[in-house]
């Protein structure tokens, strides 16, 4: 089994943080968007980054836009917020996944797809909260760590995979005692985001809902949104499906809601 410190050990390479990465969170946990955009613009790999992301088709608009200080005002301080949490799970990605089918485009894309559906969820929720709207940037996160933990059995976890065709949130509890919902606790522990981003990360596995009613429909949300995502065409291939184990009965009350919300036929 690889043990808690060799887990610890991943978690705390996430975030690695340049002055100006601090500096951006800082000022947008303080609201102070125009300051914000200001301290990002001196990141260029943050600023690239931000650029790459807001452009891509999902968010819609027509023109490119290239202005740090227009994107953030787009985005918002929950918006800017989470983006800037997805930019820190990069700097962990991979060069090369080896076992996952991903690279840094598809990843990127998965970011971004879970952010703006995420959005779209707390708009809809009526939910205007920085560290809500950010937790969805812990799934990415975890992702990579798994790679790094598995990578560390490949051998292991390819010979449970052919022999007893385990899904691989079960071979990542055999092999290291977490599942990947507790590994997205432990990194929004890292990132010091409320006590209830936790509670709305188990929830949303589906598989420990909780007694606070706004908490437990939060996690059902992001359970149906994880299920949904991780079973488009390109996420079956690199092999993400396999970690949500879809609670319909969880799930049951809110999926007419979610599938008109998210257009689905």
């Amino acid at each position: 089994m690889i043990t808690k410190d060799k887990i610890d050990e991943y978690i705390n390479k996430i975030p690695p943080a340049p002055q100006a990465l601090k500096e951006t969170l800082t000022l947008l946990n303080a609201g102070e968007l125009i300051k914000a955009s200001k301290a990002a613009q001196t990141d260029l790999a943050l600023s690239a980054y931000l650029k790459e992301l807001v452009n891509k088709p999902i968010y819609g608009f027509a023109n490119e836009v290239t202005d740090v200080s227009q994107i953030f005002g787009i985005l918002g301080v929950s918006g800017s917020q989470q983006t800037v949490y997805n930019y820190m799970t990069t700097l962990l990605s991979p060069g090369k996944w080896v076992l996952f089918k991903l690279n840094s485009r598809s990843f990127h894309e998965l970011q971004a797809k879970l952010s703006k559906r995420w959005e779209q969820i707390l708009q809809h929720l009526s939910i205007d909260d920085k560290n809500i709207s950010s937790s969805i940037a812990l799934l990415p996160a975890s992702i990579i760590v798994s790679e790094a933990l598995f990578n560390e059995k490949i051998d292991d976890v390819n010979l449970l995979r052919s022999a007893k065709n385990l899904d691989y949130n079960t071979i990542l509890t055999r092999l290291c005692g977490v599942g990947i919902f507790d590994i997205c606790e432990q990194i929004s522990v890292k990132w010091e985001m409320p006590s209830e981003i936790a509670q709305i990360i188990q929830a949303s596995s589906g598989l420990k809902p909780s007694e606070d009613e706004k908490i437990n429909t939060l996690g059902k949300w992001m359970h149906l949104l994880l299920f949904y995502e991780l079973s488009q065409p390109m996420f079956i291939e690199a092999g993400l499906n396999d970690f949500i184990d879809f609670q319909v009965d969880y799930v049951g009350d809110i999926y007419e809601d979610f599938a008109t919300l998210m257009d689905i036929a």
